[in-house]
């Protein structure tokens, strides 16, 4: 049987930098992923495919609508839809395949078939058509997610769909009814809102995105609906049924009235995603997933075996892949005696809909509720040169700081690349900068990054030159 210093269950965004993190730091380690490919949710039916099919539908959206504004004549537009899917799974192959290189440039050794615990150092590697088992002084569970459902609604795969299967359409939805109008819902309802379906959201919360700051969920679902997106928010869905190629969401309002009917071609059921925990055999390694399917762990993302680790997805937290990584190097250095850094007040969090949505640190309703006294400072992007020279009106970036010390307690963005823009609001909070600090700095002109020099003047002395 062989043994390895590190042996990592899962090769997403953490498993596989936790693997190169321990190599570089001298560990012989193993990687064990259940499919054909590396890289897990994010990399094959996540983050990347997503991205590429909203690049690709963003773009025929400005060639239908905003090209004429800049002198630009597109007649006779078409819609190639197995093109448009075979470019995003080029990309996909491409980047999964750059990490395969990255295994085998690392000197890890890769396992293919479906990792389980045999005891607290052993590992079952189950094949299409062998069994291995390997031992590792220490291992790190990196199992990612699935897509949740909700109770009485049967996921067919065909008509009723999560994102998994969005992603792999050949056709533009007639009527595609999202329930849900978190970061997944928005998304996917973006593009093929762009490519032309008729999209309805349905969201039990009185607000989309509703985990991020409000002021970025009304200017988002404001941005949406002037685009064609439909919203039904404060219903909670009864039923989802199918009668061939037809498909029924039938929910109740939290308030009075009457019930919503809703009949499309395309149901994409997007409220949520839970830890990927079945069948790991937890117990025979001592231990125990909470009632959610989570690994608990410490501070230091071990689990009650010191020697077994845990991150991402199958951890407390939010489910990012930028909060993966991160832990991935964590557990490689804590492993290797280093005192590794996370703050996890300071993972940005984003949605990639055009406008782009982000937000790092606490929102205007968490102080609120924490009675902290906080200034806000608020700049509009249609104020903004670079904006306007783009057309690029919608959004606002709002800075929150302390109102006694002046420090950064909050950024919340939307509008174009706020996705990038967020960085900066991560360095400038991680150095616990005020608002003051920022505001001196010099920011390029013209560019997008000159709001948040904007918006933290207006949060230190609600003196912008710009507005």
């Amino acid at each position: 049987m062989e043994k390895f210093d590190l042996v990592v269950i899962g090769s997403g965004p953490g498993g596989y930098i936790a693997a190169i993190r321990a190599s570089q730091l001298g560990m012989k380690c193993a990687i064990i992923e259940r499919y054909s490919t590396l890289g897990g949710t994010c990399l094959n039916v996540g983050c990347i495919p997503s991205k590429a099919w909203l690049d690709s539908s963003e773009r025929y959206h400005e060639a239908q609508h905003s090209f004429d504004a800049h002198g630009i004549k597109a007649e006779k537009l078409t819609l190639d839809m197995p093109k448009m899917a075979d470019r995003v799974q080029k990309v996909v192959k491409g980047i999964t395949v750059g990490v395969q290189g990255l295994m085998k440039k690392n000197k890890i050794q890769v396992f293919q078939g479906f990792g389980s615990f045999v005891d607290a150092h052993t590992v079952l590697i189950k094949g299409e058509t062998s069994e291995t088992k390997i031992q590792g002084d220490k291992i790190v569970i990196a199992t990612g997610s699935k897509p949740s459902t909700l109770p009485g609604v049967k996921i067919d795969k065909e008509r009723i769909i999560t994102s998994t299967e969005a992603l792999k359409l050949k056709e533009v939805p007639k009527h595609l009814i999202v329930i849900g109008g978190g970061v997944i819902g928005l998304e996917m309802s973006s593009v093929f809102r762009r490519l032309g379906s008729k999209v309805s959201v349905v969201e039990y919360a009185d607000s989309i995105i509703a985990m991020m700051d409000k002021d970025l969920g009304k200017e988002l679902q404001k941005v949406l609906k002037r685009d064609g997106v439909d919203f039904h928010l404060g219903h909670g869905v009864s039923s989802v049924t199918r009668a061939g190629d037809k498909v029924t969401v039938k929910a109740k309002p939290k308030a009075e009235g009457s019930e919503l009917v809703l009949e499309g071609d395309y149901v994409l059921v997007a409220v949520g995603r839970r830890a990927f925990t079945d069948n790991l055999n937890l117990e025979a390694a001592g231990l125990k997933a909470d009632e959610r399917g989570r690994v608990p762990v410490n501070d230091h993302l071990q689990t009650s075996v010191p020697h077994i680790y845990a991150i991402g997805d199958v951890v407390r937290g939010a489910m990012l892949a930028h909060k993966a990584e991160e832990e991935g190097v964590y557990v490689a250095e804590v492993m290797a005696g280093q005192k590794p850094h996370i703050n996890y007040n300071l993972i940005p969090g984003v949605v990639y809909t055009w406008p782009e949505a982000a937000g790092v640190g606490a929102t205007e309703q968490e102080l609120t509720e924490r009675g902290v006294a906080f200034k806000v400072g608020k700049f509009p992007f249609m104020a903004l040169g670079r904006a306007r020279a783009s057309e690029e009106k919608d959004g606002f970036i709002k800075v929150l700081a302390d109102k006694t010390t002046d420090e950064i307690l909050g950024v919340h963005m939307i509008g174009p690349r706020c996705a990038d823009l967020i960085a900066e609001a991560v360095v400038a909070m991680e150095y616990r900068a005020s608002a003051e600090d920022i505001s001196r700095m010099s920011h390029a002109h013209p560019t997008y990054a000159e709001a948040m020099k904007e918006a933290c003047l207006m949060a230190t002395e609600n003196r912008p030159l710009n507005f």
